[in-house]
């Protein structure tokens, strides 16, 4: 007989409070939403919810701090890290870039429940973007987990303005994709490429961080 009790959900770390601030109860807010209808909407698994304070919830966070003007996310999926950044830094502009209508749905409705009024959602695959009315350049755009460099730079670059940035969640082989990305790198015209090493300082699991400037 297998036990059908769902995980438990994870306990905010104490790391919590020290990255949202005093938006602490919004992001609370989010991940009890989240976790109560994510695995049922298909935006996360249900292993996840162990985990999901510490590994995505303050893992998008650690983020916060490096953004400024108008950021976009590409494939925000379930919000990850788009809404944790709208929330964390309420004077930043974000929109959030996802091409699935149920998943904006969600993100739009996660949007008026919170009263965030620094979020647009926008409908529509990245590539479809540059050159279109809907969108105009980005001082910065930021993806997690959505693709390995070379495929997603030519879909985040052109989305950003001459000396923006690229700010992108990467894992453990950050360095090994941007190796294999030089062409693209080339061809897209960025400069400073570096890899940011976060969240060890909050006591959490290290997040890699590839930051790049987009030259014209």
């Amino acid at each position: 007989m297998t036990d059908s009790t769902p995980p438990a959900v994870e306990g905010e770390p104490a790391a919590a409070t020290a990255l949202f601030g005093d938006r602490i109860e919004l992001a609370r807010s989010y991940t009890a939403s989240l976790a109560a209808h994510g695995e049922t909407l298909g935006l996360i698994g249900p292993r996840e919810l162990p985990q999901l304070w510490s590994r995505h919830i303050l893992n998008s966070a650690l983020l916060a701090p490096l953004l400024r003007g108008r950021v976009g996310d590409v494939g925000s999926g379930a919000g990850l890290p788009g809404l944790v950044l709208a929330i964390a830094r309420p004077d930043v502009s974000l929109t959030l870039i996802e091409p699935m209508e149920r998943r904006t749905d969600w993100l739009q409705s996660e949007v008026d429940r919170m009263g965030l009024d620094n979020v647009t959602v926008l409908r529509a695959r990245a590539e479809d973007l540059p050159g279109s009315s809907a969108l105009k350049p980005l001082d910065q755009v930021t993806a997690r987990a959505v693709s390995a460099l070379r495929t997603l730079i030519p879909l985040t670059a052109p989305l950003v303005r001459s000396g923006g940035q690229l700010v992108l969640m990467k894992g453990g082989r950050a360095e090994d994709e941007i190796a294999a990305a030089q062409k693209v790198i080339r061809r897209h015209r960025l400069q400073d490429v570096e890899v940011l090493e976060l969240g060890v300082e909050h006591g959490l699991e290290l997040t890699r961080v590839v930051r790049a400037v987009v030259d014209p």
